[in-house]
Protein backbone atom coordinates (compact mmCIF):
# COMPACT_ATOMS: atom_id res chain seq x y z
CA UNK A 1 0.00 0.00 0.00
CA UNK A 2 3.06 2.22 -0.03
CA UNK A 3 2.24 3.75 -3.45
CA UNK A 4 -1.38 4.56 -2.64
CA UNK A 5 -1.04 8.16 -1.43
CA UNK A 6 -2.21 9.56 -4.77
CA UNK A 7 -5.39 7.46 -4.80
CA UNK A 8 -8.78 9.11 -4.89
CA UNK A 9 -10.72 8.85 -1.65
CA UNK A 10 -12.94 6.04 -2.95
CA UNK A 11 -9.95 4.01 -4.10
CA UNK A 12 -8.20 4.51 -0.77
CA UNK A 13 -11.26 3.31 1.15
CA UNK A 14 -11.55 0.27 -1.12
CA UNK A 15 -8.06 -0.75 -0.04
CA UNK A 16 -8.96 -0.31 3.63
CA UNK A 17 -12.25 -2.18 3.26
CA UNK A 18 -10.37 -5.10 1.72
CA UNK A 19 -7.45 -5.11 4.16
CA UNK A 20 -9.60 -4.96 7.30
CA UNK A 21 -12.61 -6.84 5.91
CA UNK A 22 -14.81 -3.99 7.08
CA UNK A 23 -18.20 -5.16 5.68
CA UNK A 24 -17.87 -8.51 7.46
CA UNK A 25 -16.81 -6.85 10.71
CA UNK A 26 -19.85 -4.57 10.57
CA UNK A 27 -22.13 -7.56 9.86
CA UNK A 28 -20.59 -9.56 12.72
CA UNK A 29 -20.28 -6.81 15.33
CA UNK A 30 -22.67 -4.06 14.30
CA UNK A 31 -19.84 -1.59 13.62
CA UNK A 32 -16.11 -1.32 12.97
CA UNK A 33 -13.68 1.07 14.62
CA UNK A 34 -10.68 2.41 12.74
CA UNK A 35 -8.01 4.87 13.84
CA UNK A 36 -6.10 7.60 12.05
CA UNK A 37 -2.91 5.54 11.91
CA UNK A 38 -4.68 2.81 9.91
CA UNK A 39 -6.28 5.36 7.58
CA UNK A 40 -2.95 7.10 7.06
CA UNK A 41 -1.61 3.92 5.46
CA UNK A 42 -3.41 5.03 2.29
CA UNK A 43 -4.24 8.74 2.62
CA UNK A 44 -4.37 11.66 5.02
CA UNK A 45 -7.16 11.02 7.60
CA UNK A 46 -8.42 14.63 7.44
CA UNK A 47 -9.40 13.98 3.79
CA UNK A 48 -10.76 10.50 4.38
CA UNK A 49 -13.44 11.03 7.03
CA UNK A 50 -15.08 14.38 6.19
CA UNK A 51 -18.31 13.79 4.28
CA UNK A 52 -20.62 16.72 5.02
CA UNK A 53 -23.38 15.41 2.73
CA UNK A 54 -24.42 11.86 1.89
CA UNK A 55 -23.60 12.45 -1.78
CA UNK A 56 -19.96 12.97 -0.75
CA UNK A 57 -19.65 9.44 0.63
CA UNK A 58 -17.25 7.18 -1.28
CA UNK A 59 -18.96 4.68 -3.56
CA UNK A 60 -17.94 1.75 -1.38
CA UNK A 61 -19.69 3.39 1.61
CA UNK A 62 -22.87 4.00 -0.39
CA UNK A 63 -22.82 0.46 -1.76
CA UNK A 64 -22.74 -0.98 1.76
CA UNK A 65 -25.07 1.69 3.27
CA UNK A 66 -22.23 2.75 5.60
CA UNK A 67 -21.37 6.08 7.16
CA UNK A 68 -18.50 7.11 9.43
CA UNK A 69 -18.48 9.12 12.67
CA UNK A 70 -15.63 10.30 14.92
CA UNK A 71 -15.64 8.90 18.46
CA UNK A 72 -12.31 10.12 19.87
CA UNK A 73 -9.54 12.31 18.53
CA UNK A 74 -8.18 10.23 15.70
CA UNK A 75 -10.60 7.30 15.98
CA UNK A 76 -13.77 6.59 14.01
CA UNK A 77 -16.66 4.14 13.87
CA UNK A 78 -18.15 2.77 10.64
CA UNK A 79 -21.61 1.24 10.46
CA UNK A 80 -25.06 1.22 8.87
CA UNK A 81 -25.88 4.53 10.54
CA UNK A 82 -28.54 7.03 9.52
CA UNK A 83 -26.14 9.90 9.90
CA UNK A 84 -27.70 12.50 7.57
CA UNK A 85 -30.79 14.70 7.69
CA UNK A 86 -32.68 15.72 4.55
CA UNK A 87 -33.10 19.44 4.05
CA UNK A 88 -36.59 20.56 3.21
CA UNK A 89 -36.63 22.08 -0.24
CA UNK A 90 -36.69 25.86 -0.27
CA UNK A 91 -40.07 27.17 -1.33
CA UNK A 92 -39.68 29.99 -3.84
CA UNK A 93 -42.94 31.46 -2.54
CA UNK A 94 -41.61 31.87 1.00
CA UNK A 95 -40.90 35.54 1.76
CA UNK A 96 -37.41 37.01 1.77
CA UNK A 97 -36.92 39.53 4.56
CA UNK A 98 -34.53 42.33 3.74
CA UNK A 99 -32.14 43.54 6.43
CA UNK A 100 -29.51 45.96 5.05
CA UNK A 101 -26.12 46.52 6.60
CA UNK A 102 -25.70 49.61 8.78
CA UNK A 103 -24.50 52.62 6.77
CA UNK A 104 -21.22 52.83 8.68
CA UNK A 105 -20.05 49.34 7.60
CA UNK A 106 -17.44 49.73 4.85
CA UNK A 107 -15.32 46.60 5.25
CA UNK A 108 -17.91 44.04 4.14
CA UNK A 109 -18.20 43.72 0.36
CA UNK A 110 -21.42 41.91 -0.58
CA UNK A 111 -19.98 40.99 -3.99
CA UNK A 112 -17.11 39.10 -2.36
CA UNK A 113 -18.68 36.67 0.09
CA UNK A 114 -16.22 33.83 -0.47
CA UNK A 115 -16.23 32.06 2.88
CA UNK A 116 -18.62 30.94 5.61
CA UNK A 117 -16.94 33.38 8.01
CA UNK A 118 -17.65 36.40 5.78
CA UNK A 119 -21.24 35.27 5.20
CA UNK A 120 -21.75 34.94 8.96
CA UNK A 121 -20.21 38.38 9.57
CA UNK A 122 -22.63 39.90 7.05
CA UNK A 123 -25.60 38.11 8.64
CA UNK A 124 -24.55 39.24 12.13
CA UNK A 125 -23.79 42.86 11.19
CA UNK A 126 -27.10 43.25 9.32
CA UNK A 127 -29.11 41.87 12.24
CA UNK A 128 -30.26 38.75 10.36
CA UNK A 129 -29.07 36.36 13.05
CA UNK A 130 -30.57 38.37 15.91
CA UNK A 131 -33.87 38.64 14.04
CA UNK A 132 -34.02 34.90 13.37
CA UNK A 133 -33.21 34.06 16.99
CA UNK A 134 -35.58 36.73 18.41
CA UNK A 135 -32.75 38.02 20.59
CA UNK A 136 -32.46 41.78 21.13
CA UNK A 137 -28.93 41.51 22.52
CA UNK A 138 -26.53 39.07 20.90
CA UNK A 139 -22.79 38.55 21.17
CA UNK A 140 -20.40 36.23 19.32
CA UNK A 141 -18.87 33.85 21.85
CA UNK A 142 -17.76 30.30 21.05
CA UNK A 143 -16.26 29.31 17.67
CA UNK A 144 -13.55 27.11 16.20
CA UNK A 145 -12.25 23.65 17.02
CA UNK A 146 -12.15 22.04 20.42
CA UNK A 147 -12.40 18.67 22.10
CA UNK A 148 -15.69 17.20 23.24
CA UNK A 149 -16.58 15.87 26.64
CA UNK A 150 -17.61 12.23 27.08
CA UNK A 151 -21.18 11.40 26.06
CA UNK A 152 -23.18 8.48 24.66
CA UNK A 153 -26.01 8.43 22.17
CA UNK A 154 -28.17 6.09 20.13
CA UNK A 155 -28.27 6.31 16.35
CA UNK A 156 -30.75 4.72 13.94
CA UNK A 157 -29.56 1.91 11.69
CA UNK A 158 -30.26 1.47 7.99
CA UNK A 159 -30.67 -2.29 8.26
CA UNK A 160 -30.07 -5.37 10.42
CA UNK A 161 -26.63 -6.88 10.61
CA UNK A 162 -26.30 -10.43 9.33
CA UNK A 163 -25.62 -12.02 12.68
CA UNK A 164 -26.91 -9.36 15.05
CA UNK A 165 -30.52 -8.36 15.54
CA UNK A 166 -31.24 -4.88 16.86
CA UNK A 167 -34.80 -4.88 18.27
CA UNK A 168 -34.97 -1.08 18.34
CA UNK A 169 -32.91 -0.62 15.16
CA UNK A 170 -30.44 1.60 16.98
CA UNK A 171 -26.78 1.40 17.93
CA UNK A 172 -25.14 2.95 20.99
CA UNK A 173 -22.11 5.14 20.25
CA UNK A 174 -19.66 6.31 22.92
CA UNK A 175 -17.81 9.57 22.27
CA UNK A 176 -14.91 10.94 24.32
CA UNK A 177 -12.63 13.84 23.41
CA UNK A 178 -13.69 13.85 19.77
CA UNK A 179 -12.90 17.02 17.88
CA UNK A 180 -15.85 19.33 17.32
CA UNK A 181 -15.97 22.46 15.21
CA UNK A 182 -18.38 25.36 15.60
CA UNK A 183 -18.57 27.88 12.77
CA UNK A 184 -20.15 30.48 15.02
CA UNK A 185 -21.78 30.71 18.43
CA UNK A 186 -23.94 33.65 19.51
CA UNK A 187 -25.19 34.15 23.03
CA UNK A 188 -28.18 36.31 23.87
CA UNK A 189 -30.17 36.96 27.02
CA UNK A 190 -32.22 33.81 26.51
CA UNK A 191 -30.12 31.26 24.62
CA UNK A 192 -26.84 30.18 23.05
CA UNK A 193 -27.13 29.52 19.30
CA UNK A 194 -24.55 27.25 17.66
CA UNK A 195 -24.33 27.65 13.90
CA UNK A 196 -23.13 25.28 11.19
CA UNK A 197 -22.60 27.37 8.05
CA UNK A 198 -22.32 26.31 4.41
CA UNK A 199 -21.81 27.98 1.05
CA UNK A 200 -22.86 24.89 -0.91
CA UNK A 201 -26.48 24.03 -1.64
CA UNK A 202 -27.26 20.44 -0.71
CA UNK A 203 -30.02 17.89 -0.32
CA UNK A 204 -28.98 16.95 3.22
CA UNK A 205 -26.38 17.55 5.93
CA UNK A 206 -24.42 15.53 8.48
CA UNK A 207 -26.34 15.65 11.77
CA UNK A 208 -23.09 15.24 13.72
CA UNK A 209 -22.11 18.79 12.80
CA UNK A 210 -24.87 20.20 14.98
CA UNK A 211 -25.43 17.28 17.38
CA UNK A 212 -21.92 16.96 18.85
CA UNK A 213 -21.63 20.71 19.68
CA UNK A 214 -25.18 20.62 21.08
CA UNK A 215 -24.31 17.75 23.44
CA UNK A 216 -21.11 19.45 24.60
CA UNK A 217 -22.68 22.84 25.35
CA UNK A 218 -25.95 21.47 26.71
CA UNK A 219 -23.92 20.11 29.63
CA UNK A 220 -21.84 23.25 30.17
CA UNK A 221 -24.45 26.03 30.45
CA UNK A 222 -27.89 26.56 31.95
CA UNK A 223 -29.42 28.48 29.03
CA UNK A 224 -31.16 26.65 26.19
CA UNK A 225 -28.76 25.63 23.40
CA UNK A 226 -30.13 26.12 19.89
CA UNK A 227 -28.89 24.36 16.76
CA UNK A 228 -28.88 26.45 13.58
CA UNK A 229 -28.03 25.34 10.05
CA UNK A 230 -27.07 28.28 7.82
CA UNK A 231 -26.71 28.37 4.02
CA UNK A 232 -25.58 31.39 2.01
CA UNK A 233 -25.77 31.42 -1.79
CA UNK A 234 -26.51 34.01 -4.46
CA UNK A 235 -27.37 36.80 -2.05
CA UNK A 236 -29.85 34.77 0.01
CA UNK A 237 -29.34 33.69 3.62
CA UNK A 238 -31.27 30.55 4.60
CA UNK A 239 -31.47 29.80 8.33
CA UNK A 240 -32.93 26.57 9.72
CA UNK A 241 -33.45 25.85 13.41
CA UNK A 242 -33.47 22.26 14.65
CA UNK A 243 -34.49 20.87 18.02
CA UNK A 244 -33.39 17.51 19.46
CA UNK A 245 -36.45 16.10 21.21
CA UNK A 246 -34.43 13.35 22.93
CA UNK A 247 -31.02 14.37 24.24
CA UNK A 248 -29.50 10.91 23.75
CA UNK A 249 -31.05 10.22 20.33
CA UNK A 250 -28.92 11.42 17.42
CA UNK A 251 -31.88 11.16 15.03
CA UNK A 252 -34.46 12.95 17.20
CA UNK A 253 -34.01 16.33 15.52
CA UNK A 254 -36.96 18.15 14.03
CA UNK A 255 -36.92 21.34 11.98
CA UNK A 256 -38.89 23.95 13.85
CA UNK A 257 -38.23 27.06 11.76
CA UNK A 258 -36.83 28.22 8.44
CA UNK A 259 -36.47 31.80 7.21
CA UNK A 260 -34.95 33.49 4.19
CA UNK A 261 -33.15 36.82 4.34
CA UNK A 262 -31.32 39.21 2.03
CA UNK A 263 -29.18 42.26 2.65
CA UNK A 264 -29.69 43.71 -0.82
CA UNK A 265 -32.98 44.61 -2.46
CA UNK A 266 -34.30 41.43 -4.14
CA UNK A 267 -37.38 42.91 -5.80
CA UNK A 268 -37.61 41.97 -9.49
CA UNK A 269 -40.76 42.71 -11.49
CA UNK A 270 -42.27 40.83 -14.40
CA UNK A 271 -41.61 43.95 -16.47
CA UNK A 272 -37.88 43.47 -15.80
CA UNK A 273 -38.04 39.90 -17.09
CA UNK A 274 -40.01 40.92 -20.18
CA UNK A 275 -37.53 43.72 -20.88
CA UNK A 276 -34.62 41.27 -20.77
CA UNK A 277 -36.53 38.91 -23.05
CA UNK A 278 -37.18 41.67 -25.60
CA UNK A 279 -33.61 43.01 -25.54
CA UNK A 280 -31.78 39.68 -25.63
CA UNK A 281 -30.37 38.59 -28.99
CA UNK A 282 -30.64 34.85 -29.58
CA UNK A 283 -27.26 33.29 -30.32
CA UNK A 284 -26.28 30.20 -32.27
CA UNK A 285 -25.83 26.83 -30.60
CA UNK A 286 -22.85 26.22 -28.29
CA UNK A 287 -21.14 23.69 -30.50
CA UNK A 288 -19.59 20.79 -28.66
CA UNK A 289 -21.23 21.50 -25.29
CA UNK A 290 -24.13 19.20 -24.34
CA UNK A 291 -27.59 20.67 -23.85
CA UNK A 292 -28.10 21.25 -20.11
CA UNK A 293 -29.33 18.46 -17.85
CA UNK A 294 -29.28 20.21 -14.49
CA UNK A 295 -32.74 20.97 -13.14
CA UNK A 296 -31.72 23.17 -10.20
CA UNK A 297 -30.44 26.42 -11.60
CA UNK A 298 -29.57 27.55 -8.06
CA UNK A 299 -26.87 24.87 -8.05
CA UNK A 300 -25.46 26.10 -11.37
CA UNK A 301 -25.00 29.48 -9.69
CA UNK A 302 -23.64 27.85 -6.56
CA UNK A 303 -21.01 25.94 -8.55
CA UNK A 304 -19.86 29.23 -10.06
CA UNK A 305 -19.64 30.75 -6.57
CA UNK A 306 -17.39 27.88 -5.47
CA UNK A 307 -14.99 28.83 -8.28
CA UNK A 308 -14.64 32.49 -7.27
CA UNK A 309 -11.51 31.98 -5.20
CA UNK A 310 -9.74 29.35 -7.31
CA UNK A 311 -10.06 26.86 -10.14
CA UNK A 312 -11.17 23.37 -9.10
CA UNK A 313 -10.66 19.96 -10.63
CA UNK A 314 -13.56 17.64 -11.34
CA UNK A 315 -12.36 15.46 -8.46
CA UNK A 316 -12.15 18.40 -6.04
CA UNK A 317 -15.69 19.51 -6.85
CA UNK A 318 -16.98 15.96 -6.46
CA UNK A 319 -15.12 15.12 -3.25
CA UNK A 320 -15.51 18.38 -1.34
CA UNK A 321 -18.90 19.74 -2.32
CA UNK A 322 -22.46 18.48 -2.44
CA UNK A 323 -22.14 16.84 -5.86
CA UNK A 324 -21.55 13.33 -7.06
CA UNK A 325 -19.42 12.64 -10.15
CA UNK A 326 -22.37 12.65 -12.53
CA UNK A 327 -23.78 15.87 -11.04
CA UNK A 328 -20.38 17.54 -11.34
CA UNK A 329 -20.39 16.82 -15.08
CA UNK A 330 -24.02 17.90 -15.56
CA UNK A 331 -23.77 21.17 -13.63
CA UNK A 332 -20.31 22.07 -14.94
CA UNK A 333 -21.45 21.52 -18.53
CA UNK A 334 -24.56 23.61 -17.86
CA UNK A 335 -22.42 26.50 -16.59
CA UNK A 336 -20.17 26.09 -19.65
CA UNK A 337 -23.25 26.14 -21.91
CA UNK A 338 -24.07 29.58 -20.49
CA UNK A 339 -20.50 30.85 -20.81
CA UNK A 340 -20.01 31.16 -17.06
CA UNK A 341 -17.10 28.73 -16.70
CA UNK A 342 -14.36 27.23 -18.84
CA UNK A 343 -12.96 23.70 -18.87
CA UNK A 344 -9.18 23.33 -19.07
CA UNK A 345 -6.88 20.34 -19.14
CA UNK A 346 -3.58 20.64 -17.29
CA UNK A 347 -1.19 17.79 -16.54
CA UNK A 348 -3.79 15.15 -17.45
CA UNK A 349 -6.33 16.70 -15.10
CA UNK A 350 -9.56 18.54 -15.93
CA UNK A 351 -10.08 21.90 -14.21
CA UNK A 352 -13.00 24.32 -14.18
CA UNK A 353 -12.59 28.07 -13.75
CA UNK A 354 -14.78 31.14 -14.08
CA UNK A 355 -14.80 32.99 -17.39
CA UNK A 356 -14.26 36.73 -17.47
CA UNK A 357 -18.01 37.16 -17.99
CA UNK A 358 -18.80 34.77 -15.14
CA UNK A 359 -16.56 36.70 -12.77
CA UNK A 360 -18.11 39.99 -13.87
CA UNK A 361 -21.66 38.74 -13.28
CA UNK A 362 -20.89 37.33 -9.82
CA UNK A 363 -19.51 40.73 -8.87
CA UNK A 364 -22.82 42.49 -9.57
CA UNK A 365 -25.50 43.40 -7.05
CA UNK A 366 -28.39 40.97 -6.51
CA UNK A 367 -30.91 42.37 -8.99
CA UNK A 368 -28.44 42.97 -11.82
CA UNK A 369 -26.86 39.55 -11.27
CA UNK A 370 -30.18 37.70 -11.56
CA UNK A 371 -31.15 39.59 -14.70
CA UNK A 372 -27.76 38.80 -16.25
CA UNK A 373 -28.35 35.10 -15.53
CA UNK A 374 -31.75 35.46 -17.22
CA UNK A 375 -30.08 37.03 -20.25
CA UNK A 376 -27.58 34.17 -20.54
CA UNK A 377 -30.41 31.61 -20.45
CA UNK A 378 -32.61 33.52 -22.90
CA UNK A 379 -29.79 33.90 -25.42
CA UNK A 380 -30.54 30.27 -26.28
CA UNK A 381 -33.39 29.74 -28.70
CA UNK A 382 -35.24 26.95 -26.89
CA UNK A 383 -35.40 28.77 -23.54
CA UNK A 384 -36.30 32.01 -25.26
CA UNK A 385 -39.18 30.37 -27.14
CA UNK A 386 -40.54 28.62 -24.04
CA UNK A 387 -40.64 31.84 -22.01
CA UNK A 388 -42.39 33.63 -24.89
CA UNK A 389 -44.93 30.78 -24.98
CA UNK A 390 -45.52 31.22 -21.25
CA UNK A 391 -46.13 34.97 -21.64
CA UNK A 392 -48.33 34.44 -24.72
CA UNK A 393 -50.50 32.04 -22.71
CA UNK A 394 -50.91 34.67 -19.97
CA UNK A 395 -48.66 33.01 -17.41
CA UNK A 396 -50.08 29.51 -17.74
CA UNK A 397 -47.25 26.94 -17.31
CA UNK A 398 -46.06 25.48 -20.62
CA UNK A 399 -46.85 21.77 -20.96
CA UNK A 400 -43.99 19.31 -21.29
CA UNK A 401 -45.29 18.17 -24.69
CA UNK A 402 -45.06 21.75 -25.96
CA UNK A 403 -41.50 22.14 -24.68
CA UNK A 404 -40.51 18.92 -26.46
CA UNK A 405 -42.18 20.21 -29.63
CA UNK A 406 -40.18 23.46 -29.41
CA UNK A 407 -36.95 21.49 -28.87
CA UNK A 408 -37.68 19.26 -31.87
CA UNK A 409 -38.50 22.23 -34.10
CA UNK A 410 -35.24 23.94 -33.12
CA UNK A 411 -33.39 20.83 -34.40
CA UNK A 412 -30.25 21.84 -32.51
CA UNK A 413 -29.50 18.32 -31.31
CA UNK A 414 -30.85 15.99 -34.01
CA UNK A 415 -29.00 12.96 -32.59
CA UNK A 416 -30.88 13.11 -29.27
CA UNK A 417 -33.33 10.28 -28.69
CA UNK A 418 -36.89 10.81 -27.49
CA UNK A 419 -35.81 9.79 -23.98
CA UNK A 420 -32.94 12.28 -23.98
CA UNK A 421 -35.13 15.10 -25.31
CA UNK A 422 -37.74 14.34 -22.65
CA UNK A 423 -35.10 14.43 -19.91
CA UNK A 424 -33.61 17.70 -21.17
CA UNK A 425 -37.09 19.24 -21.40
CA UNK A 426 -37.29 18.99 -17.63
CA UNK A 427 -34.27 21.30 -17.34
CA UNK A 428 -35.88 23.79 -19.75
CA UNK A 429 -39.04 23.87 -17.64
CA UNK A 430 -37.11 24.21 -14.35
CA UNK A 431 -34.89 27.03 -15.62
CA UNK A 432 -37.89 28.96 -16.89
CA UNK A 433 -39.57 28.42 -13.51
CA UNK A 434 -36.42 29.79 -11.85
CA UNK A 435 -36.69 32.95 -13.95
CA UNK A 436 -40.37 33.37 -13.10
CA UNK A 437 -39.80 32.65 -9.41
CA UNK A 438 -37.56 35.73 -9.28
CA UNK A 439 -40.74 37.78 -9.56
CA UNK A 440 -42.34 35.91 -6.68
Amino acid sequence: MGNSKDLCINGAWELLFEKYDIPKKVDDNGSFEIDAKQIKEVKEPRLMAKFDHSVNLPEIFSKNHFTILPITRGRYVIGNFQAYQNLKQINADSPIKRMPLPDYIESLDLSKITSEAIALNCAYASGIIADFLHENELNPTVAGRSGSDAFDFFINLNKHGKNIFYPTQTKKICVNKSQIEIDAGYEGLHSLALIEAKLDISEDFLIRQIYYPYRVWKKRIQKPVRSIFFIYSNGIYNLYEYEFTDLENYNSLIQIRHSRYAIEDTKIRMADIERVLQETVVLGDNSGIPFPQADKFERVINLCELLVTKKLSCREITEHYAFDKRQTDYYANSARYLGLIDKKEEENNIYYLLTKDGRRILGLGYQDRQLEFCKLILQHRIFNSVLKEYIKNKNIPVQKSKIIEIMREANLYPSYSDVTISRRSSTVRKWIEWILDLVK
